[in-house]
């Protein structure tokens, strides 16, 4: 990341920046707040920058563990959280700082929501996101996935379990137009009536993602199904850029050349229908494949020359980091992933202009320079009532999960973290509504760390520092940004 030297406040969280220049550059603002007697105007800059610096790097830090790392007393800090408050370009120093992405891509938009604390005052509300998984099985066997091999649901259970998904879908309130979205659990595209569930979705106003491996993806899928012309977005997980890579890590011999003619066909049926669902992928960076970011480029240009005016619409890149107990890329990796980065990132400038590309919550930060520790949430650090008002997942079954990668059927372990089964005489709200009000929780057992992605872990690191920071007295600003 470029440091702009005509706006140090904003990039003031970025390595490499001068701190120094950003606390100069707050003087005037500090003098004029009317908060800081004038002998202290020039610490309290000062403080800011170390605020932001350390709120762009460890988001989830206890506000008590900031101020005895700043050196205050609780009423000068509290001060000088008013005075942060005040000051937009300080914001967006945190957000552009290594660990900004926990920031601008979870944090902040469930905070607008009010959603963390429905869960803090264990109040039940209906979950602000809801997954469906409604594979009943996945072609592939990929060895980072948890999915117990050979697991499946009955093709006796789709149905019913159709009929169970479209309830849900009618009982979702219609002020969050994304609050679905579906998954798996197993792959998606398995069930054959997956595009009348997005039909239904749609004329609700939902904006569907899918999230699918695409090998099912094919003409016929797409004339059978109408309604999967209805997604808001296909995000299709590449598993590697030719054949030898895709059986390496799903186990399926001649993946990639189908996976590559389908999403090829599918650029070409997009444009020609003139269709606006976004067409993205996902890609996760593999312990050795960081060499291949720049054929990853070339590739999507390939996708592209298909449909010149409907380029593929975005990247998610992502870092395999399971196997590392740390959270911690070795220096060696760390090196090289960081130079195939930027050069991925030049390439893309060159051959794909269009493309957005999120590189998440590490590559982020590697990208600026820092070598963050992503959060791992321990079981000790895990929550026992989790956080339902946030996000559920709803299986063919009926039955609803409390994390992303619990719901695979089989996992052993994962029943603990079932809450209950939406049927006809049981919605999705009263099943997350009694689990609450029952003071219902799960007790942490080790591993079941490993049923938490991502978003589960983020969202878990910021109610475990809004919870320390109301017991220690920091209730108005708890959570620092808001």
């Amino acid at each position: 990341m470029e440091i702009s030297a005509s706006n140090p406040v904003a990039t003031c969280a970025v390595p490499g920046s001068d701190p120094t220049a950003a606390a100069r550059a707050l003087y005037d603002e500090v003098a004029g707040s009317g908060i800081v007697p004038p002998a202290e105007i020039g610490a309290a800059a000062q403080g800011l920058v170390a605020l932001a610096r350390i709120y762009g790097t460890t988001p989830f830090l206890p506000l008590e563990q900031a101020r005895r790392e700043i050196g205050l007393d609780r009423a000068g800090f509290g001060r000088l959280l008013d005075l942060f408050a005040r000051i937009p370009g300080l914001r967006t120093a945190v957000e552009n700082g290594p660990s900004g992405r926990y920031w601008t891509n979870t944090v902040l938009g469930l905070e607008r929501v009010g959603v963390f604390d429905a869960v803090l005052d264990r109040r039940p509300t209906f979950p602000h996101l809801v997954g469906l998984y409604p594979g009943p099985t996945c072609m592939f066997r990929c060895h980072f996935c948890v999915r117990v091999t050979g697991a499946r649901y009955q093709a006796s259970a789709l149905d019913d379990g159709n009929a169970m998904f479209a309830s849900v879908i009618d009982e979702v309130p219609a002020d969050n137009r994304d609050a679905m979205y579906v998954s798996g659990g197993l792959e998606p595209l398995t069930n054959p009536g997956l595009g009348a569930l997005v039909s239904r979705a749609a004329e609700r106003g939902f904006r569907i993602i899918l999230y699918t491996n695409s090998f099912a993806l094919t003409e016929q899928k797409l004339k059978g199904e109408r309604g999967l012309w209805s997604l808001h977005a296909i995000r299709t997980s590449l598993y590697g850029l030719n054949d030898e890579e895709y059986r390496a890590t799903t186990g399926k011999q001649g993946a990639f050349t189908r996976v590559r003619a389908n999403l090829t066909r599918f650029q070409q049926l997009r444009a020609e229908r003139g269709e606006p669902v976004r067409l993205g992928l996902s890609y996760i960076v593999l312990p050795g494949r960081a060499g291949r970011l720049s054929a990853l480029i070339d590739f999507v240009a390939e996708l592209n020359e298909a449909a010149p005016d409907r380029p593929l619409d975005y990247i998610n890149l992502r870092e395999d980091y399971s196997g590392r107990p740390d959270g911690k890329l070795s220096p060696d990796e760390r090196a090289e992933l960081q130079a195939e980065l930027h050069r991925f990132r030049e390439r893309a400038m060159e051959r794909t202009p269009t493309l957005h590309i999120d590189y998440g919550y590490a590559l982020h930060s590697l990208m600026t320079g820092s070598d963050v520790e992503l959060v791992r949430i321990r079981p000790e650090t895990m929550r026992p009532a989790a956080h339902p008002q946030v996000s559920v997942q709803v299986d063919i079954l009926g039955d609803v999960y409390l994390y992303r990668e619990a719901a695979f059927p089989g996992l052993a372990g994962a029943d603990r973290y079932r809450i209950g089964t939406v049927s006809p005489g049981t919605t999705l709200a009263q099943v997350v509504e009694t689990f609450v009000t029952s003071g219902g929780s799960v007790a942490a057992e080790p591993g079941d760390e490993y049923f938490l992605d991502g978003f589960d872990q983020a969202v878990t690191a910021r109610l475990n520092q809004m919870e320390t920071d109301v017991a220690d007295g920091w209730g108005d600003r708890r959570g620092f940004l808001r």
